[in-house]
């Protein structure tokens, strides 16, 4: 060995057999016990010091507690104002004492004169303590030798209701007590300290006993031995030791050092930096002691991997221990490595970027980018085009396919755009491999011809543009070609290999897979979207009571339950409905057109908004329990409704919800309101009677429903969704149609994610030129004057071609409600888009149509009024009913003497609706007489 070696070996003998004999393990067993010894002590003096600051804390909070609970007592301040205070707190402050566990309570006047004390004798004596700052409302504890020897009190001043301190309370124990209770913790103190210096004696024989173990018992001349076999075994292993002072001087350098670095025979001793043929680099990392890790540094021919540590880390002038691994072997390995570790990147980077969304386009455009430019630099992606529609490709044989993706380097790509209908010609790598199911390379495009068929002269532009070398992999998912990916390369000189293929055939399937999931999603997103745009309403009804704009925006996620409607009632009322169904779907989108189809059944009753609601919620409990009882687990979990009913010639709306949001009132001046409707809960629920908000509403008003995707937004809370819709609508003048455009403007983001129906409405009013209106006397020679009346109006609205149907038609409903019926009786007749007469009476018996028998002298007044409209029925009122007729007009009715207006057309006259006066009896003899034989309807009883 050097003659370095020799001498740090034989220095470090001498040193280990100049030691005391006294072995290492019985050197380790007195010191640890000495600082266990010292440890017990100290964690038993801090025991004792806890305890006794514990127990004189505990005493001092003790007595202010009981101090202040018996100074705040009733019927203490009682007591001091009594002749006698003694006589009364006496008993009670040793009750309290002994329950308190206190050594005494004094109760003293402002003096500081006693009124109580465990020793009567001291009854009446002063008190001895400062009581200075109690009077002046404070708590005060002090310790004082008092009657029971050295005692910790509290003083806590007794107050009257105005704050005035009218007497003192003193609580406290005697030290010796306290004393009693540090002394009763000694025992537990001292077992505590005496478990754990056994505890530490036992764990420090253990590990001497370890110790011993280790070193099995060798004394110097073994110990000796064993470094001279260490240092052996240091010069033989293949990795370089270099050892470094703190000052820079080379220590120790092992056989291999030496070799790796071609150091000199007198290294050892020398300054790193002046060591003859090492490389700067390397010189400079020794010299530093900083630390190192693999890092890689050139000697001579050699690639060498240095790591470098500190020999003691706690030390002031410490080395460093540095190994040296001769790497030049391994160098093509790391670099194949490297290139596996880029491509697994790749794979992971795709399978986090590709199929972000549910489109397939944008999978397709997703594929080309994250393969430029590190497996390909241009890529192109062709899907069959029905793939795009959400369908299957089609079988076997040349498909068209339409390019979808193209993304290179360059910004002008040489290939055919996105968009292009593609139909590959038989031959060409794309054709082979879509019809072979796999990937095709070639290797050199410019001496390869097949690929040129589909498009020479574009063939000639790829090669101009440097591109040398392609990978054409068909998008196969699931069993079906779905298209083809192209990758083109250009920078790299080597053409594709196999394991570009192989890369490109991973990245591809785990493409595929996405592309075909958006596809599936595709096909059911538009199914969803079919079925729910056939369960909406395609046109809205005619109705001259709104001027009537909708939107409806399905989610670009998924269709969900939204609905709207605009229902035609009796009385040219209308009804407008906005509702809800929670969740995404089919199966909402079926729940929703169950749930409008009820919607237009229940109004043919001419329910309430209240009454209709709740019918709703009890199909929506229905649903429910028939899908509970299937176990398809496909119940509505929640469903919402707004209904309201318009009617132009009273200006009232009549409103309820069940859970949805509330409606927005524009006013004519463009003030914006939000009514209080009272919240229900969401329909299904159940539990709450839903109720009714009647509203007197402006001609002109716009009446705005919506559903909660229109304000509700991740990016924005509720309440600022209502201020940005109170925004958009605060605009006066505005038609319905142009508010439509502006809300959804204002509030929908690019990609809403949740379904938007929006529903606004302009109410108009029925004038009073096209209402007519009578309070019929109870008496059935009334009809006679009815009729009368009625040919005079129909004569005035230039109706005569209807007068004789309309008088028989009033003849019979008034005199069903004046023979079956009670009062009082009323008669209304509209002229909207359609004639409506309307008799209303004060009971709630229906009539019934009937056919009768032609030996019934009665029966046939509800078939003759059938017969005579479009259509009839009851429609029921707080007072009482009302039975209604609809007869259709004629093409052009004038207008009475100012001209020729269509029924339809928007009416603009505000105030009361005029009535005529009552019909009198005189009128019995008109033409035609009461009723008659034939003019008779039934009631609903028998």
């Amino acid at each position: 060995m050097a003659a370095g070696s020799g001498r740090y070996r034989r220095a470090t003998v001498r040193s280990l057999t100049e030691r005391r004999p006294q072995s290492l393990a019985g050197q380790v067993f007195l010191l640890q016990l000495t600082v266990g010894l010292l440890l017990v002590l100290g964690a038993l003096a801090a025991l004792l010091l806890t305890s006794r600051h514990d127990a004189e804390q505990e005493a001092r909070n003790r007595s202010v507690a009981v101090a202040e609970t018996f100074a705040h007592s009733p019927g203490v301040q009682a007591a001091l104002k009594a002749p006698d205070p003694s006589k009364i707190l006496q008993p009670l402050t040793e009750a309290a004492r002994k329950r308190a566990d206190v050594d005494f309570i004094v109760v003293m006047n402002t003096h500081g004169i006693r009124y109580t004390h465990p020793k009567p004798e001291e009854i009446g004596k002063r008190f001895v303590g400062n009581i200075g700052p109690s009077l002046t409302g404070k708590v005060r504890v002090e310790s004082v030798h008092g009657p029971l020897g050295h005692e910790v009190q509290a003083i806590v001043p007794i107050t009257d209701a105005k704050g005035t301190v009218v007497g003192l309370v003193s609580a406290g124990m005697k030290v010796a007590s306290v004393s009693r209770a540090i002394a009763s913790h000694l025992p537990v103190i001292f077992g505590i300290a005496g478990a754990a210096l056994c505890l530490a004696t036992a764990a420090t024989a253990v590990i001497t006993t370890r110790l011993r173990r280790q070193t099995r018992g060798l004394g110097s001349v073994e110990m000796s031995r064993m470094y001279e076999h260490h240092e052996a075994v240091l010069h033989a292993v293949r990795e370089g030791v270099v050892i470094v002072s703190g000052s820079g001087r080379l220590l120790l350098a092992n056989d291999e050092a030496r070799r790796l670095l071609a150091l000199p025979e007198d290294a050892e001793g020398q300054e790193v930096s002046q060591l003859p043929g090492l490389a700067p680099g390397l010189a400079a990392l020794l010299a530093s002691g900083r630390a190192a890790t693999d890092e890689i540094h050139q000697a001579g021919g050699r690639l060498l991997a240095v790591n470098q540590r500190h020999t003691d880390r706690h030390a002031a002038g410490m080395g460093t221990v540095t190994t040296l691994r001769d790497s030049t072997e391994l160098r093509l390995l790391s670099g194949r490595a490297e290139v596996a570790h880029e491509r697994l990147r790749l794979l992971y980077e795709a399978g986090v970027s590709v199929g972000t969304t549910l489109d397939v386009a944008r999978t397709a455009e997703e594929l080309a980018e994250v393969a430029v430019p590190r497996l390909a630099d241009f890529v192109t992606v062709d899907l069959a085009a029905p793939v795009l529609r959400g369908d299957e490709p089609a079988g076997s044989g040349p498909q068209q396919m339409r390019r979808t993706a193209a993304h290179g380097i360059l910004d002008d790509l040489p290939f055919l755009p996105p968009g292009t209908l593609i139909t590959f010609v038989p031959g060409t790598p794309q054709a082979r491999g879509m019809a072979g199911g796999r990937s095709e390379v070639v290797s050199d495009l410019s001496t390869t011809h097949s690929w040129q068929l589909q498009d020479p002269e574009r063939a000639r532009r790829v090669i101009s543009c440097g591109i040398h070398s392609l990978i054409t992999t068909p998008l196969t998912a699931r069993g079906n070609i779905l298209g083809v990916a192209n990758f083109w390369r250009s920078q790299k000189p080597e053409p594709f290999d196999d394991d570009d293929r192989s890369l490109a055939e991973e990245l591809v399937a785990r493409a595929a897979l996405s592309i075909d999931n958006a596809r599936r999603y595709t096909r059911e997103h538009a199914l969803a979207v079919t079925l729910q745009r056939s369960l909406l309403p395609r046109t809205l009804p005619e109705q001259s009571a709104m001027e009537v704009a909708h939107r409806y925006l399905p989610a670009q996620s998924g269709v969900s339950g939204d609905w709207f409607d605009v229902i035609p009632l009796s009385g040219s009322r209308v009804a407008l409905v906005v509702g809800d169904v929670v969740g995404h779907g089919l199966h909402a989108a079926a729940t929703m057109g169950r749930l409008r189809t009820a919607v237009h059944t229940f109004s043919t009753l001419d329910l309430t908004p209240d009454e209709l609601l709740g019918h709703l919620n009890d199909l929506v409990d229905q649903i429910d329990q028939e899908e509970a009882d299937t176990a398809s687990g496909t119940g509505i979990t929640g469903a919402t409704c707004l209904y309201a009913i318009y009617d132009p010639v009273s200006r009232r709306c009549d409103m309820a919800r069940a859970g949805h949001p509330p409606p927005a009132l524009v006013h004519p001046d463009g003030t914006v309101e939000f009514p209080e409707l009272p919240a229900c809960p969401p329909l299904g629920l159940g539990g709450v009677p839903f109720e009714t908000t009647v509203l007197h509403l402006p001609e002109g008003t716009q009446i705005v429903l919506y559903t909660d995707g229109l304000v509700e937004e991740r990016t924005r809370d509720f309440d600022v969704g209502m201020e940005l819709l109170r925004g958009a609508l605060s605009h006066p003048g505005r038609s319905p149609e142009e508010n439509c455009r502006a809300v959804l403007d204002r509030l929908l983001p690019d990609r809403p994610r949740d379904d938007v129906a929006l529903l606004i409405a302009r109410t108009r009013v029925l004038g009073p030129d096209r209402v007519a209106a009578w309070d019929v006397p109870f008496d059935p020679a009334a009809v006679a004057g009815m009729r009368s009346s009625i040919s005079d109006k129909l004569t005035e609205w230039g109706l005569d071609e209807l007068a004789f149907a309309t008088e028989l038609v009033v003849s019979e409903l008034v005199t069903n409600a004046i023979r079956y019926g009670s009062p009082p009786v009323k008669a209304r007749v509209l002229r909207d888009r359609s004639l409506v007469c309307e008799v209303a009476d004060g009971s709630n018996t229906s009539p019934h149509l009937r056919y009768a028998a032609t030996t019934d002298e009665g029966g046939r007044g509800l078939f003759l009024v059938a017969q005579l409209t479009d259509r009839w029925g009851t429609r029921y009122t707080p007072q009482g009913k009302v039975i209604w007729a609809e007869q259709q007009l004629p093409q052009v009715a004038p207008n009475g003497p100012d001209g020729q207006v269509s029924p339809d057309g928007p009416v603009s006259v505000d105030g009361p609706t005029s009535v005529d006066g009552p019909i009198s009896a005189d009128d019995s003899d008109a033409p035609g007489g009461p009723a008659g034989p034939g003019a008779r309807g039934e009631p609903s009883g028998p």
